[in-house]
């Protein structure tokens, strides 16, 4: 019988019990046996971990991530991917639709579900399409693609422009209980542009996209709303204009609930000064005043998690010109380090609401009833992380296979130590010339 103490961390159970105290966790085959101030040892057969000067939270849950497979293996793959975002404290990602071929069918969702379950160190919940193809035409065959696994849909990367359509989405998707992800963009506005519409662009020449490009879909999918009381989680919100709606939305009881990345809490479209195509995402970087409200609109709940939308890309993909080089950078490595250090230390945003909105936060939205928070009875699926170390981010140190990161050098005051699923180890840091080490789950 696999016995593990965990011995004088801070353990922050989740929002629903509101325990956040230093005390002992003690693992049991799998499960969490006991959490309580000190735990005495009984017998001899327990493996004790000294963790004083820790945090012991849940093991993190992104509900917005691209792994790339099948199709774009020379960027990610599940198994990469997987492995990366166990370094980054996470024990479950989501597959977005936009591989090759789309995630579409029973066929697609049932090799990710194989490939994740032989190669991932983390739990792998794919997103099934809306539309075929991402063509936003003619709806996939939903309950097929329920049947099959998926815990959402999406055609993240390109929006559904189509109102009647989106209505009728909304309208079946219903029917299997499954959020529809949206891409919030006007094709429209959005056109030709790179970067966000604003001095910036203006000042360096690059297309721009305004802001109205985002709120105008929010504000269209809050109206179809009304009309079928359907479920929209909102993803990648950047604009203050967008927060104050789905701020409305929520006091109206509309059943809507919002993402924000990392990237777009922490920068600004000013980095784009660089012309570093490592700043390029979609949407992009807006406004300080944009991004002061995205994290006003987190610390308040309006916007209810802290998604990486993780979108791996080639090093020859992005050393194109800013405007012909794809967007998306990757962040399930540095997701937890940078919101901690540049916001929590900083008085921004406690850290019950940071660990909440990367935990219970999304483990509501994809209605994943046994993770996101530490239980007695329930599984050992956690992260034990390092406050006060002082460290840079470095790319060249990533389990992925892609280093399209902003946050280059970036120094971050804490680290992930270990993370767990169902109480085995699938990641270690190593100190020895600064390794880590993800490790298989089976």
């Amino acid at each position: 019988m696999a016995r593990r103490l965990l011995r004088g961390a801070r353990i922050l159970e989740g929002p629903a019990s509101g325990f956040d105290r230093v005390g002992d966790l003690l693992i049991e085959d799998g499960k969490i046996a006991a959490i309580a101030p000190r735990i005495p040892l009984d017998d001899a057969d327990v493996e004790v971990e000294v963790v004083d000067g820790c945090l012991v939270t849940p093991a993190f849950i992104d509900a917005h991530c691209h792994l790339r497979e099948p199709g774009r293996e020379d960027k990610e793959t599940i198994a990469s991917g997987g492995a990366a975002a166990a370094r980054g404290g996470f024990a479950a990602v989501t597959a977005m639709a936009n591989t090759n071929p789309v995630n579409d069918n029973a066929a697609v969702t049932q090799f990710i579900l194989e490939q994740a379950a032989k190669t991932s160190p983390v739990l792998v919940l794919p997103v099934g399409a809306v539309t075929r193809g991402l063509q936003g035409a003619e709806l996939a065959d939903f309950g097929e693609l329920k049947e099959a696994g998926v815990v959402a849909l999406s055609d993240d990367g390109r929006p559904i422009m189509n109102a009647a359509l989106m209505r009728r989405a909304l309208e079946y998707a219903g029917r299997f209980a499954l959020p529809i992800i949206t891409h919030n963009e006007d094709e429209t506005l959005a056109a030709g542009g790179s970067m966000n519409e604003g001095a910036v662009s203006f000042a360096l020449g690059l297309g721009g996209i305004p802001a109205a490009a985002e709120s105008v879909q929010i504000a269209r999918d809050l109206e179809l709303m009304r009309l079928t009381r359907g479920r929209v989680h909102a993803a990648h919100v950047s604009t203050a204009g967008s927060v104050a709606l789905i701020r409305r939305g929520k006091e109206e009881g509309l059943a809507i609930t919002a993402e924000v990345t990392p990237h777009h809490l922490l920068l600004t479209d000013a980095a784009v000064r660089s012309y570093d195509t490592r700043t390029k995402m979609n949407p992009p970087l807006r406004s300080e005043a944009d991004r002061e409200a995205v994290v006003r609109g987190l610390a308040e709940g309006t916007l209810d998690i802290v998604a990486t939308d993780h979108a791996p890309h080639t090093a020859a993909e992005k050393e194109l010109e800013y405007d012909a080089a794809p967007s998306g950078v990757i962040g399930l490595e540095t997701a937890f380090p940078l919101c901690y250090t540049y916001l929590v230390e900083k008085g921004l945003l406690s850290l019950q609401r940071l660990v909440a909105a990367l935990t219970a936060g999304p483990a509501q939205v994809l209605a994943l009833a046994d993770l996101g928070c530490l239980r007695v009875g329930g599984p050992a699926t956690l992260a034990i992380i390092r406050i006060g170390v002082q460290e840079r981010i470095t790319s060249a140190d990533f389990a992925s296979k892609s280093r399209n990161t902003p946050f280059e050098s970036w120094a971050v005051g804490c680290r992930i130590e270990a993370t767990y699923r169902d109480g085995k180890e699938v990641y270690r840091h190593r100190a020895e010339g600064g390794s880590r080490s993800p490790m298989p789950y089976d």
